[in-house]
């Protein structure tokens, strides 16, 4: 959310008010956000009056950013109920974790090719963050930037159809997580888990960044899903 967006947001309300033009991406891309950060979670209905009423909309562009959320599979309809976050469960979890595994290793093969010293910089930084979040506590601030880094590696593979994907992924993995109420692991080992993927960053180590990171992401893949499989069984 940009700095005028916070400026126009109501205190108490989840959504600020948005100017006329392109209302219903902008809509969308505010309920795509709240969603991630699990101030809108699995399973609640998302009004469309309440959105209307807060972004100073009329209901017309919040039916149509709905509807294209429903088509990237983060909003389901229910027949004279309404919209609602979609609710994930294990295996649809599993399933877009598998996803997301494909697409990351694609797209750091392709980055392992075209990257640079500054790029690797910025990716060390990035760990550096979510370190400084662990010791500070900030968990939820550590989960989006963890997002983010990962993200920045897809987007050194040159794609931004896979960048696109995985922002979509990311959403609804993210949306998994809140439901938990809860990390997969501590937060400190969660950051220092990425210094083995900037090492082979650094040494341009194509196969040792694939063996790294698979066992990365199958790793976060295994603990989510067991935890979300004994939360909902």
């Amino acid at each position: 959310m940009t700095n005028t967006d916070k400026a126009s947001q109501p205190d108490g309300a989840l959504f600020s008010e948005l100017p006329s033009a392109d209302l219903a991406s902008r809509i969308a891309d505010q309920v795509l956000q709240a969603i991630g950060d699990g101030r809108l979670i699995p399973g609640q209905k998302v009004t469309e009056a309440q959105l209307a009423r807060e972004m100073g909309t009329s209901r017309a562009p919040v039916r149509e950013a709905l509807r294209l959320l429903e088509s990237q599979g983060l909003i389901v309809t229910h027949p004279r109920r309404g919209f609602f976050v979609h609710s994930y469960d294990a295996d649809e979890l599993d399933d877009i974790y598998d996803l997301r595994e494909c697409l990351e290793l694609h797209a750091a093969e392709a980055a392992v090719a075209r990257i640079t010293d500054a790029d690797v910089n910025r990716l060390a930084a990035q760990v550096e963050l979510l370190k400084q979040l662990a010791h500070e506590g900030q968990i939820q601030e550590q989960v989006a930037q963890d997002y983010e880094f990962h993200r920045m590696l897809c987007a050194l593979g040159g794609n931004m159809r896979v960048v696109r994907l995985f922002d979509q992924i990311a959403t609804q993995l993210r949306a998994g997580i809140a439901l938990l109420g809860r990390n997969y692991d501590d937060p400190w080992e969660i950051a220092q888990s990425h210094d083995v993927l900037i090492e082979a960053l650094r040494h341009k180590d194509a196969a040792r960044l694939r063996r790294e990171l698979k066992e990365h992401l199958e790793e976060a893949r295994f603990q989510v899903v067991a935890l979300f499989r004994n939360d909902k069984g």
